[in-house]
């Protein structure tokens, strides 16, 4: 059974940094992808960064490119992806959300894209 568990959420100031982590077990498949998501109150869920087994590029939208880093780590049933978060502002503001799939999709930033989703964790950046 797949499980995707993130972690690392909590507030923080203007200019300060979080890690993010997901934990996504059970997932033994030879390709994977995880991405990550945000909603913010009363906005739409949106695409921040993925990563993928295939060691493409990772993708970074561009509202956070430059100050978030998306990285993995692999162990025999789990696949750990880290999104490290510098230079916060309060616009990112959200419950974070982790995905994962392990099906080749050709964008990996639609919703629609991922089997598997976490329960959210929040992230809040107080100005």
């Amino acid at each position: 059974e797949v499980q995707v568990v993130e972690s690392g959420g909590g507030l923080v100031q203007t200019g300060g940094s979080l890690r993010l982590s997901c934990a996504a077990s059970g997932f033994t498949f030879d390709y994977w992808a995880i991405g990550w998501f945000r909603q913010a109150p009363g906005k739409e869920r949106e695409s921040v960064s993925h990563i993928s087994s295939s060691r493409n590029s990772p993708y970074h939208a561009d509202s956070v490119k430059g100050r978030f880093t998306i990285s993995s780590d692999n162990a025999k049933d789990t696949v750990t992806v880290y999104l490290q978060m510098n230079s916060l502002k309060p616009e990112d503001t959200a419950v974070y959300y982790c995905a994962a799939t392990a099906y080749v999709q050709s964008s990996l930033t639609k919703r629609n894209d991922y089997n598997y989703w976490g329960q959210g964790t929040q992230v809040t950046v107080s100005s």
